[in-house]
């Protein structure tokens, strides 16, 4: 297989991941949900060509469902936003002089 194959097949499965973990769905529930196996879940995510397109689409009609593969990869999924986001670290200023002895006990 070409290498830029493999590198959308793994794009598709990074993607269906961080959506699948921004909706804090188990990899094995969305299987069940998706009618495959956990193994089969994880060689979508791991972007094997080893799956059908027809698992693909049920597995991400599992972990979101009404989202289409077109919207998956050309848009920004609200909710992995939301989670990237969150994951960003918050910069916290120094306290004042007045600010600490207002807040000494």
């Amino acid at each position: 297989m070409p290498l830029a194959l493999k590198v959308q097949l793994a794009e598709l499965g990074s993607r269906l991941s961080k959506a699948r973990v921004a909706r804090r769905v188990r990899q094995s529930e969305a299987a069940s949900r998706a009618g495959i196996s956990r193994a089969t879940a994880s060689l979508i995510e791991n972007g094997s060509a080893s799956v059908s397109i027809g698992q693909v689409v049920r597995y991400l009609d599992a972990i979101a469902p009404g989202k289409t593969l077109v919207s998956l990869m050309t848009a920004d999924d609200p909710a992995v936003l939301a989670m990237e986001h969150e994951s960003l670290p918050k910069r916290a200023r120094t306290l004042s002089q007045a600010e600490l002895k207002e807040l000494d006990f």
